[in-house]
């Protein structure tokens, strides 16, 4: 029986990179999506074709807590219990700092934040049970020392999420792995759009390898820290940015 994997914000980007790379690995995948039905449709008709295994899309605002407890129940009904969650479902809603809200931060924090907690607390206790799971947050250098105030509210969750990856590691000791990833720029469709190609050619000179990483990349790292391979691998803040200067 093949291992389970949830990945949330798993239509698009980074998120269906890490599907299509754990699927290649012979996981079962759950795509969680909250706006994007359409790519997440696409996304697992292309999985089962390629890859032959059990993959299933689920719609889910994981800030609503309810919600996300009814998301793993079902998920646990219909295909069994999930071994592996990955949160990498996020929100950056960039405005000018004087024109940010408290609304704004606030909507961050439930997703970026609130978010990956409801997921963990939905699945560590059958991972607990069966004595085996991986959890891997994935961050950002903005929650390390990359800052840029128009995003001030992710760069806070961001940071946030980091702290939460060292308590959930803590907390669900000795059988469950929680590690965290801290991407730099990634050449995502949502990183790149309405960026001139001046701002592009800035921000990869601030980079060691001089170019933008490629979503694959990160999923490449999430494959590897959720393999037997990375047992020995817990608590731990990875970044993947390109030597990129100011995250370190």
């Amino acid at each position: 029986m093949n291992r389970i994997a949830l990945v949330t914000g798993g239509a698009k980007g980074i998120g269906a990179a890490i599907v299509r790379e754990l699927a290649k690995d012979g996981y079962d995948i759950v795509i969680n999506y909250l706006t994007s039905q359409k790519e997440a449709e696409c996304l697992k008709d292309e999985i089962i074709k390629d890859y032959g295994i059990r993959c299933m899309t689920y719609r889910c605002d994981i800030a609503d807590e309810e919600a996300v407890m009814r998301m793993t129940d079902d998920i646990e009904r219909e295909f069994g219990d999930i071994a592996v969650l990955i949160n990498n479902a996020a929100i950056d809603l960039s405005n000018l700092f004087h024109l940010k809200t408290a609304t704004d931060f606030r909507r961050t924090f439930d997703v970026n934040v609130i978010g990956a907690y409801n997921c963990a607390k939905s699945v560590y206790r059958n991972m607990l049970k069966n004595e085996y799971g991986r959890i891997i947050n994935i961050s950002s250098t903005n929650g390390i020392n990359t800052y840029y105030p128009m995003c001030i509210d992710y760069d806070a969750s961001k940071a946030a999420l980091i702290s939460l990856t060292h308590d959930l590691a803590f907390e669900f000791a000795p059988y469950i792995n929680v590690n965290c990833i801290a991407p730099g720029f990634i050449g995502t469709d949502n990183e790149l759009d309405g960026y001139d190609e001046e701002f592009l050619m800035e921000e990869t000179e601030k980079i060691m390898v001089k170019r933008y990483g490629e979503p694959q990349e990160v999923a490449y790292l999430v494959a590897f820290l959720v393999s037997d391979k990375a047992d020995f691998i817990n608590n731990t803040v990875i970044r993947i940015d390109g030597g990129q200067i100011g995250s370190v």
